[in-house]
């Protein structure tokens, strides 16, 4: 594994190239570069968070499908922005399973509220549950955002009082309906909606980061670049996999999900890297979920961290992912003037 960057002054202040205008949306959260850590559970706990935001960008702390309020506790107590905003990331789920997480997320005064997978039927219970977190962040006055896979999720979107939301194409990692790439998606919810819209899926450069602003984005939703970070909660054994991992070798799939006995519904799949029990159970996933030995094997292989069994989340754009570096310096190389 390479080692992490010499750099001395990882929370020095940024200046963007004057050619890359920082959109209003960022500069009203007090950004100095357009751009989101995605709230990836697991990964970014509050020590990555702290450092993206110092750096300049909107860290946050992901609380997934296992998320507490004993988590966010934690996490919490690790963060350190030196003032500057941060946010916080729940799942739907997670807010209907203990409703105490959301009233702890916005007691922890976050700049940004996320929450992802939500219903957006128009049946009354899916509305009362939107209702419920985008008032309740309304009344703390903390801006909200949420994921969308189509332009008919960012209308409800909007309609439901959402401040923001994300375009999130499918070459991105982790969890999703991967529907669309990126730029057809952004520039299909981009029409759709008068709100800030952020992109997401692979996007892992400065050239890239301009790329989705030039087309209208207002900043970007990056995960896998900040996945090997020194901050993150990755392991050693799983940034080393990271690092060593292309696009091509990842897959969209619900094997992990169903090794683990995960209650995530089948229409989200998740985007993660390929191994050969992946290979080996892709489209058998009922027969994986009544075999009690294959799941302990794999549970013995997790507890392990044997990466050449377990599947990591990962998106397309990986293969940038050559080094372990500060979130400071992943940051710095995004925001990096192009010639």
């Amino acid at each position: 594994m390479s080692s992490t960057s010499g750099d001395t002054t990882p929370d020095a202040p940024l200046t963007p190239a004057p050619s890359r205008e920082r959109s209003a949306w960022a500069e009203r959260l007090g950004l100095r570069v357009p751009v989101v850590c995605a709230p990836m559970g697991g990964v970014a706990g509050g020590a990555l968070a702290g450092a993206v935001s110092r750096a300049g960008a909107l860290g946050m702390i992901g609380m997934g499908s296992a998320g507490s309020v004993a988590a966010l506790e934690r996490e919490l107590a690790r963060l350190d922005t030196g003032g500057a905003p941060f946010g916080i990331g729940l799942v739907a789920w997670g807010i209907a399973r203990e409703p105490e997480l959301l009233t702890r997320a916005l007691e922890a005064a976050p700049a940004l509220l996320s929450v992802s997978f939500v219903d957006w039927r128009a049946e009354p219970a899916a509305r009362a549950q939107r209702d419920a977190w985008i008032g309740a962040a309304r009344g703390a006055g903390v801006r909200t955002i949420t994921q969308v896979a189509t332009a008919d999720e960012a209308r409800s979107a909007a309609a439901a009082g959402v401040d923001a939301v994300v375009a999130r194409g499918k070459e991105g990692g982790g969890h999703g309906e991967h529907r669309e790439p990126r730029d057809p998606l952004l520039e299909s919810v981009l029409a759709a909606v008068e709100i800030p819209v952020l992109a997401a899926g692979a996007v892992t450069s400065a050239a890239d980061l301009v790329e989705v602003q030039r087309r209208g984005a207002s900043a970007a939703w990056i995960g896998t670049a900040f996945a090997a970070c020194t901050e993150a909660l990755t392991s050693a054994p799983a940034r080393a996999a990271l690092i060593a991992a292309e696009g091509r070798d990842t897959v969209v799939s619900r094997v992990l999900d169903v090794a683990l006995d995960r209650p995530w519904p089948s229409h989200y799949p998740e985007r993660l890297l390929r191994t050969p029990f992946v290979e080996r159970w892709q489209g058998r996933e009922s027969e994986l979920a009544a075999d009690t030995v294959a799941k302990a094997e794999f549970r013995a292989a997790l507890a392990a961290q044997d990466y050449t069994v377990v599947p990591l989340d990962a998106g397309e754009g990986v293969g940038a992912v050559t080094t372990v570096r500060s979130a400071a310096d992943v940051v710095r190389e995004l925001a990096r003037p192009l010639r």
